[in-house]
């Protein structure tokens, strides 16, 4: 363990810092296709019983109109966020009817491009934007890519922790800066170690073929409906579709917080000759996407994780943090287990939580083009070879084996779960770096894995066992209703979002077009 995240873990020893730990705010977002009996893509409008997808907090879609998405808060006991989750769950799933969702982060059986419906959201400036801006995802990279789902954990250190950890630095700056200096010193550490986390929660080792129909690939076939790759962990997380495009040259600088936000704002502002080609209106007037740009918006650009900040009413996330500073990570490269009803557990959130701690305290400097590139290779050879024995990764241009480097970052993450578990008064976290461990020593126990063997020992297709899965999560969540104050506090949440819906399109003023200007114009560089 070094010296720096020795000192720091140190200060929360403290007696008046023992519980500062429980104090960290973790929130999920998990998002799942709606799928009918059979396994194939709802092609049904967002269920009215499940609310407003545009104003409901806690219920909505992401690309497709089949795609939902469910957002728990941000907690500070991460057992009540899952509870919270659950909750969505159980409401949701009654509301469904024959409709399922689809517990895999690779697609189902999809229609035709043009069959895939996107999400709509009204007829407000506000979701006529969002509906723009996924046209403008549909033609610039294709509908089937845009329904690959995940789980996004949303995890913030205490508040406190900052002032403690500056005044013992003696650090000068003022604690906005501070506090996202050192946050971006976490996303540092992460784009350095998050191999890690695909070869332990990577459960995306195969697909259907319909989601390659007609694409060049390097898959193997599994069998007549299944492409897999023997070693893979997150094939979610790989190139598949994704290496011709503008995000491809993009690579943000993540050694400060303003030469971030700076590249974000220029690659909004940067005319793209390909996206240019397709025009911003098709040949009928309508639009197809929201700028011509390398990104429409900033949220386009793909990452495995984000600095956030909550932004206020009208405020795009950008100027959020460029006013007030990094408030919490957002982790985006998580895929759903389809071993889990929820897609994720308690035992995956606290050996994050000790991760994330852990990228945050230990030294963190600034890195170079050329680290970038090996951290980006790492990555990539982790998602499609993590599993294969012996894999070597680079470090600091040297080889090392993965399950060497991995059991080097447990052991120094060690330390950091047990300031959690001292903190909460158990061994919880201690227990879930040892499941962990216990991957990495048998790479058999991956979710990755177990998806193989699973596939090969039953004989299943990738569909077969993706919809068996489901309809188990179904009847799972089925099984369970909510007591009728919960099931009538999320039916008023529903009717309340169709008014908040109702009543924005109601007072609706001025231009669609006028909007999008003011809209983009908001963040354009000085």
């Amino acid at each position: 363990m070094s010296d720096l995240l020795s000192r720091r873990l140190a200060l929360l020893e403290r007696a008046d810092q023992h519980d500062l730990l429980r104090h960290c705010r973790h929130g999920l977002e998990k998002e799942s296709l709606r799928v009918d009996p059979v396994g194939h893509l709802a092609q049904t409008p967002h269920p009215q019983a499940l609310g407003s997808a545009l104003t409901h907090a806690q219920i909505t879609t992401d690309y497709s109109e089949a795609l939902l998405e469910f957002i728990t808060p941000a907690l500070e006991d991460p057992a009540q966020t899952f509870d919270e989750l659950d909750r969505i769950h159980r409401f949701a799933c009654a509301q469904l009817g024959e409709e399922r969702l689809w517990t895999h982060s690779m697609p189902c059986t999809l229609p035709g491009e043009a069959d895939i419906p996107i999400a709509e959201y009204g007829t407000s400036h506000v979701g006529r934007i969002k509906h723009v801006y996924r046209k403008g995802l549909a033609v610039r990279y294709g509908k089937a890519m845009q329904c690959i789902a995940g789980i996004h954990y949303n995890f913030s250190l205490p508040e406190a922790l900052w002032p403690l950890l500056q005044q013992a630095e003696a650090d000068s700056r003022p604690a906005q800066a501070w506090q996202s200096a050192r946050y971006v010193a976490l996303i540092r550490n992460f784009r350095r170690y998050s191999w890690l986390l695909m070869y332990l929660f990577g459960a995306s080792p195969a697909l259907s073929s319909n989601f390659l129909a007609g694409r060049a690939h390097d898959l193997e076939a599994l069998d007549a409906d299944t492409l897999y790759l023997p070693w893979a962990t997150s094939l979610r997380m790989s190139d598949l579709g994704y290496q011709n495009n503008a995000q491809a040259n993009l690579k943000p600088c993540y050694n400060d917080l303003g030469s971030y936000l700076s590249s974000l704002r220029q690659a909004v502002s940067t005319p793209y000759p390909p996206y240019q080609a397709i025009g911003l209106r098709d040949a009928d007037g309508e639009w197809q996407q929201l700028n011509t740009n390398v990104l429409q918006i900033e949220n386009e650009f793909y990452s495995s994780i984000r600095p956030k900040r909550v932004a206020e009413s009208g405020e795009r996330p950008i100027q959020a943090l460029g006013a007030r500073g990094v408030q919490y990570v957002e982790v985006r490269c998580l895929d759903i287990d389809p071993f889990l009803p929820l897609g994720i557990d308690l035992v995956a959130a606290r050996f994050l939580d000790a991760f994330l701690l852990f990228c945050a305290l230990d030294d963190s400097p600034n890195m170079d083009s050329g680290e970038c590139r090996e951290c980006t290779a790492n990555f990539a050879l982790t998602v499609k070879e993590g599993r294969k024995p012996g894999l070597q990764l680079s470090r600091a241009g040297q080889s090392v084996a993965l399950k060497d480097w991995g059991l080097e970052l447990l052991a120094r993450i060690e330390a950091c779960a047990e300031r959690f578990d001292a903190a909460h008064g158990d061994d919880l976290y201690r227990q879930a770096l040892a499941s962990q461990r216990a991957k990495l020593e048998d790479a058999r126990l991956t979710p990755s894995a177990r998806v193989l063997q699973s596939l090969r020992e039953e004989q299943l297709s990738f569909h077969a066992f993706a919809l068996r899965q489901s309809e188990r999560h179904a009847e799972w969540f089925r099984s369970r209703p909510l007591d009728s104050a919960e099931q009538a506090a999320f039916e008023q949440a529903a009717r309340d979002s169709l008014a908040a819906q109702a009543e924005l399109e109601a007072s609706q003023q001025g231009s669609f077009e006028d909007y999008v200007e003011r809209y983009m114009a908001a963040i354009e560089p000085a």
